[in-house]
């Protein structure tokens, strides 16, 4: 089977070179694999480098540098799927690191008969000292981050979704492209379209990749918020493309705004809310750090998790009241 092995980037410049390394090192046949590289109208020398690993002869059918004028993630992988000439499309985020038993392990699967399959995918961290890897702690745990499978599954199982998948291409022609309307939910609303189409999307953990986490805590913060909005937002458009997890940070800041107004009458609810989350996150941070080499650094973990719920919680409100209104200008 041959391989489309996409890449889309914006401004991955301190990244990008060792990806190519581990695309380089895959042990999948070369000459069954293409490479697409999408540039998202990148500032810094990220185009540069990709046009410069497009050169070099390292045994691929071709690698090609291709631009997304719309910079956005769904828009950039409607490109790579439009420029792949191959029967599995692999989609991976530029800020990865990726074993070299990756593609084989993906195509061993879709061999059995799967049409979209996926693995597991740790978050790893870019410095190895106490207060980054207590960010990554936060961002591993299932506290901070969800249930999702691919964070934490360890049995093969279908699933509702992945990431970096290997899909047959013939996936993307029976279910349409991404919704290009999206700007982080565009996966959610495909793996959707894709079970609606009667598809099954394979989980086998022993398919693994590694993502680098936001390496402060105010870019950890943006991006949660930046998730829940555009889950607030997508509710406008496909609200059964989401799990009821998906909503428990809502229901949080939700609660919590509704304890504070209650507290011209009664400080109760909000006592019973404070007392249950703080007993919740001081176990769960506990179960983070039980079995790592301690620091002081952990004691931070409680405000950090809090912190990462309100963010994703109030971004998740906020996509909803803005809903309408960002639903009729696309429309």
């Amino acid at each position: 089977m041959t391989v489309s092995f996409c890449v889309i980037a914006y401004n991955e410049e301190k990244a990008i070179c060792s990806l190519f390394q581990d695309i380089r090192n895959q042990d999948y046949p070369h000459e069954k694999m293409e490479i697409i590289l999408v540039n998202s109208m990148s500032t810094d020398r990220t185009k540069e480098l990709m046009q410069e690993f497009a050169k070099e002869d390292n045994g691929f059918i071709r690698v090609v540098v291709v631009d997304n004028p719309k910079k956005i993630q769904a828009a950039g992988w409607n490109v790579a799927i439009q420029t792949s000439q191959e029967e599995i499309i692999i989609r991976i985020d530029a800020h990865t690191m990726i074993p070299k038993e990756f593609v084989t392990k993906s195509v061993e699967c879709l061999k059995k008969g799967e049409h979209i399959v996926g693995g597991s995918r740790p978050n790893i961290s870019e410095e190895n000292t106490p207060w980054k890897y207590t960010l990554l702690l936060a961002e591993s745990s299932m506290f901070g981050s969800g249930i999702a499978p691919y964070r934490k599954g360890h049995k093969k199982r279908y699933v509702k979704s992945v990431f970096h998948g290997a899909y047959r291409k013939e996936v993307f022609e029976k279910v349409g492209l991404f919704n290009e309307k999206l700007g982080r939910t565009e996966d959610n609303e495909m793996h959707y379209r894709i079970r609606k189409a009667g598809y099954r999307i394979y989980f086998n953990p022993e398919i693994s990749s590694y993502q680098h986490t936001r390496n402060t805590w105010r870019k950890m913060l943006k991006q949660k918020y930046g998730n829940g909005y555009w889950i607030g937002l997508t509710l406008g458009i496909e609200p059964n493309c989401f799990s009821l997890y998906h909503f428990v940070p809502l229901c949080f800041v939700v609660g919590l705004i509704a304890s504070i107004i209650l507290m011209r009458w009664s400080m109760w609810p909000i006592g019973i809310l404070g007392v249950i989350y703080l007993i919740v996150n001081l176990f769960m941070s506990y179960i983070a750090v039980k079995n790592e080499k301690k620091y002081i650094q952990y004691l931070m973990l409680p405000f950090i998790f809090a912190s990462l719920h309100i963010a994703y919680g109030l971004g998740t409100l906020v996509g909803i009241i803005h809903m309408p209104f960002w639903r009729r200008r696309k429309e």
